[in-house]
């Protein structure tokens, strides 16, 4: 691909990403993400086939953006109770981006467009990935760490965070609860990360009896 050709598909990709910021999924048609990118409506069929096969990989380049953008953040946490802070401060900044909303019409959207709908999976499963290497970290260094699946939980925590974006618009207090609920469970994992040996060693007693029953 020649370098004018992959600036013009990074034109068109930031032009979906800003019409569906700016003016919703419902009006991103053709004519409005090329008038957007600044290029002609024949190279959006030209460079992806249609619109929805466009979105689709916007919704991709997207994702990679964002995750890229908090990718050193992750990496410096130093416990649980700072990822729950770290999420709540990137639910604000996304939320304030316009990215929140993205993304819940990305999800309505991909009812009924498979091209959407794997894309959105694909965005999600980039953060699923990044959130499973820092919680395999953090859960390390606690007494939950063998009992804990660090896999299930990045999906559980990506889900949770979906919910609670979509939650959010109908119900900001109780999406604010939600948040609180999760800083004190991290907060509880927390007090088990600052025990000493002998009590971590109890609480992993404790904890293998009861997998075994």
């Amino acid at each position: 691909m020649s370098a004018a050709s992959a600036a013009t598909k990074e034109k068109l990709l930031e032009g979906a990403l800003r019409t569906l910021v700016e003016q919703g999924i419902a009006k991103a048609s053709a004519r409005t993400i090329a008038a957007t990118a600044g290029v002609g409506q024949g190279l959006i069929f030209y460079h992806f086939g249609s619109v929805d096969d466009l979105l689709a990989a916007a919704c991709r380049y997207g994702a990679e953006q964002r995750v890229a953008r908090y990718r050193d953040r992750l990496a410096a946490l130093g416990g649980l109770t700072e990822l729950v802070e770290f999420a709540r401060a990137m639910h604000a900044e996304e939320r304030e981006a316009g990215h929140v909303a993205v993304l819940g019409q990305l999800l309505a959207a991909g009812q009924n467009s498979p091209a959407l709908a794997a894309a959105t999976a694909d965005g999600l499963g980039l953060w699923i990935a990044e959130l499973e290497a820092v919680l395999t970290r953090l859960l390390a260094a606690t007494p939950l760490d063998g009992f804990a699946d660090p896999a299930g939980l990045a999906r559980a925590t990506a889900a949770s965070f979906v919910g609670i974006e979509l939650y959010e618009v109908v119900d900001p207090q109780g999406a604010g609860r939600a948040f609180d609920a999760l800083e004190q469970l991290a907060g509880l994992a927390a007090l088990l990360e600052g025990l000493g040996p002998l009590s971590q060693r109890a609480v992993r007693h404790g904890l293998r009896r009861d997998t075994r029953t």
